[in-house]
């Protein structure tokens, strides 16, 4: 949290005006929205373009405003090109395994950066694991223990297809902010080893599930 970086306003910049965009233009959301038929069909871009569309203001608002709490502890510790391959590969990678879990579902459709602000969010705890978060914005909670838990959640969440929500492309997001800041910040090993382990439970926990057909 603190001051609004340069390259956090551009990407929340980029996501408003091209929200904005498919808001007042239907046949521009249609085209740019994560549809897996027309995936299917060779419009394979959509896996980027839909990260970029939100269903309303209010879905953009809360996506935005989350990245906004949690962009500077990235851009602190990886710097400015860091953060944007976070943000970007968390994005690809959130919609891979959403496109994973529903390629022969033609009739299923997604829009929003929530995979790409869940990488951040967790490069953020992994980075910062003794970082405190507000559950509900009231309950003081440990970063880690958030994290831990929601990953266990979204699984409850693809197993029971739980709401309108795309728990797969929350958690792709989340698993490519963690490869991609151990990646790019290997003292994580040395210094949060035991986070990492913690936070690789629930990782492991869903690849046992779905080897064996349980998701």
């Amino acid at each position: 949290m603190g001051d609004l970086n340069l390259v956090t306003l551009i990407i929340i910049g980029i996501n408003v005006l091209v929200s904005f965009k498919g808001f007042n233009d239907q046949s521009f959301f249609q085209k740019y929205k994560f549809n897996i038929a027309a995936i299917n069909n060779g419009a394979q871009y959509q896996i980027f373009t839909s990260g970029f569309l939100h269903v309303n203001t209010t879905h953009l608002f809360v996506n935005m405003l989350t990245l906004y709490f949690f962009a500077n502890s990235v851009i602190y510790f990886l710097g400015n090109t860091g953060f944007v391959l976070v943000y970007l590969a968390s994005l690809v990678l959130g919609n891979l395994l959403s496109y994973f879990f529903h390629k022969k579902d033609n009739h299923y459709t997604a829009v929003g950066a929530s995979g790409a602000v869940m990488g951040v969010l967790y490069s953020a705890i992994l980075l910062r694991p003794d970082m405190m978060l507000g559950l509900f914005f009231i309950i003081p909670i440990p970063a880690y223990l958030f994290g831990i838990g929601y990953l266990f959640y979204t699984i409850y969440g693809m197993k029971r297809q739980v709401g309108n929500i795309g728990h797969d492309a929350h958690f792709g997001g989340a698993v490519g902010g963690y490869l991609l800041t151990l990646v790019l910040a290997s003292w994580v090993f040395e210094q949060h080893l035991l986070m990492v382990i913690l936070l690789a439970l629930p990782i492991i926990f869903l690849f046992v599930l779905q080897k064996m057909g349980k998701i």
